[in-house]
């Protein structure tokens, strides 16, 4: 998801992993003095005070992981609703029904496939990334199968939806477990948030490539508008396919090159994360600590105050920026009128966004995630309102799309920026009851995917009962004034009431050094009390 998130986005994504009942524990302390651990050239130690650090290699294999997700969801949400309606040549009835039951379906799969991830067996090459090995294969060639027109006259519907579900379900397989490894690549919060930046960066890339692959090589293959719609609303699908047969398969080709390279990237970059990261794994047994049944888990995680202040701020502004990103392109080229430019103008959002992570990235650090975060994702608002009070001007569309990809940034990187603290504050209220992390992540990528569903299943039927015209040149005004409402001012109240729910987050940057400093203090008290039981059993005599 491009905007997102991401959960789509952005995405869309830190999704940690639940220890299964019966699974071993060990302290964060033990994990980090594991000589196989610190002698596998994946974790080294910081020669200034002795804390183990990841090499810049990980941080980048690791980042590298998180592009499919992104590259599949932007092309997907940019793109996905125009390809169903010109393309495809589905109804907006029936093209709502496919953006929504598989946004939904796809919301539904990511706490049931993080509950089977969380007790899930050690292997040979860890827990996780056997799952990104495994989904990967059957998740490309659902992937070619989405964006390929079967040759039949009806059944499209249940062609785009089957094929939908199911890729969303293996990117789930993949995504859930690939997010799990910010919490287990280290166990330091500096090195956790170092890894995130490199993530984000390489995401929001992947946003960018995304949507410069399936922008170029589709847009330079659009099939014709067709101008007689305007006088003859009656004119049949089948009518349409004869009369630009070429034109339109020539499109449908073009659909399936993009959906082809993006294939092989999304392979690649499994590639890349299988061989240039390691999971920390647990090499001195159980600890005292026990793992708890998942529904107790999921009440725990659901009452705890923080968490759920932080979901609703996430899901009100996630739902704007996708409100935005389904149906941008459409107000690109009916509303501005910028047909042969609209994909230009997606590809400089997304670009200014990745060259503005690295500033996010120093303001959060200079003056706090909360400040940034209202900073960053209301500055988007002017934009908003700019783009659409303004006369269709190519040059002012230009600059409001580079303005706009720099709050997109700022709520691309922080909002997943913070679940990592209210996971640490969560494990000092409730330091007996570990491993809770996949149930964190998985229910924030659900509420995003949720928040994705909802945004294209209503923007899609508002086009239709505005009476959108399907592949017409020009849409009747209620479908501009859709439009206009669609990307300016619903997205403008929905980022309001999220900043609401971020003004009550009650974690600010002195919550956040005191519980980084309660957490060190913990380890280490672990460490000496294990150290001190190791000492004990070697001197007592046998």
């Amino acid at each position: 998801n491009a905007f997102s998130h991401s959960e789509r986005q952005i995405s869309e994504t830190h999704t940690s992993m639940a220890k299964g009942e019966g699974g071993e524990n060990c302290s964060a302390k033990e994990l980090l003095k594991s000589p196989e651990i610190l002698n596998s050239g994946h974790i080294k130690l910081d020669k200034n005070n002795g804390k183990p650090m990841l090499s810049v290699c990980n941080k980048i294999c690791y980042a590298i992981g998180g592009a499919p997700y992104q590259i599949t969801g932007s092309a997907i949400g940019f793109f996905l609703q125009i390809y169903l309606l010109d393309v495809t040549l589905l109804d907006p009835f029936n093209a709502s029904i496919i953006l929504f039951v598989g946004r939904a379906w796809d919301a539904i799969t990511d706490p049931t496939v993080g509950f089977f991830v969380s007790r899930s067996k050690w292997m040979k090459f860890g827990r996780l990334l056997p799952w990104i090995v495994m989904s990967t294969p059957f998740a490309v060639t659902t992937y070619l199968l989405m964006w390929y027109v079967p040759n039949i006259s009806t059944g499209k519907l249940f062609w785009y939806l089957i094929f939908y579900c199911l890729f969303q379900t293996l990117m789930t397989c993949f995504h859930v477990p690939y997010s799990a490894l910010t919490m287990f690549i280290s166990n330091d919060q500096t090195e956790r948030d170092s890894a995130t930046a490199y993530r984000m960066t390489v995401e929001v890339l992947g946003t960018v490539l995304g949507t410069a692959i399936q922008g170029q090589i589709v847009g330079n293959s659009n099939a014709p508008c067709i101008a007689s719609l305007e006088l003859n609303l009656t004119v049949s699908s089948e009518e349409i396919n004869i009369t630009h047969q070429i034109s339109l398969e020539q499109t449908r080709k073009a659909y399936m090159i993009a959906a082809g390279v993006i294939c092989i990237i999304y392979v690649i970059c499994a590639a890349v994360l299988f061989y240039g990261v390691q999971e920390i794994r647990d090499t001195h047994g159980k600890s005292s600590k026990r793992a708890i049944p998942f529904f107790q888990g999921l009440k725990m995680v659901m009452q705890h105050g923080p968490y759920v202040k932080l979901i609703l701020g996430f899901l009100f502004t996630s739902l704007a920026f996708m409100l935005l990103e389904g149906n941008f392109a459409l107000f690109c080229i009916y509303t501005l009128g910028f047909r042969d430019h609209f994909q230009n103008i997606l590809l400089l959002i997304m670009l200014s966004a990745t060259l503005t992570i690295p500033f996010w990235q120093w303001f959060l650090s200079r003056f706090g995630k909360k400040t940034s975060c209202y900073i960053g994702i209301s500055s988007a608002i002017p934009f908003l309102i700019l783009i659409v009070t303004i006369k269709s001007n190519l040059v002012v569309a230009y600059l409001v799309s580079v303005a706009a990809g720099v709050s997109v940034a700022a709520a691309f990187l922080l909002s997943w920026s913070m679940l990592p603290d209210v996971i640490d504050d969560f494990n000092l209220k409730y330091p007996d009851y570990p491993g809770l992390e996949a149930i964190f992540y998985s229910f924030y990528v659900f509420f995003t995917k949720f928040a994705s569903g909802v945004s294209l299943g209503v923007s899609t039927l508002s086009l239709d009962f505005a009476g959108y015209l399907t592949r017409g040149c020009v849409q009747p005004n209620t479908v501009d004034t859709t439009l206009k409402i669609l990307v300016c001012p619903l997205p403008v109240a929905l980022i309001l009431v999220g900043l609401f729910f971020f003004k009550l987050y009650p974690i600010d940057e002195e919550t956040r050094r005191k519980n980084k400093k309660l957490l060190e203090d913990l380890r280490i008290n672990e460490s000496d009390t294990d150290s001190s039981d190791t000492y004990s059993n070697k001197s007592t005599p046998v």
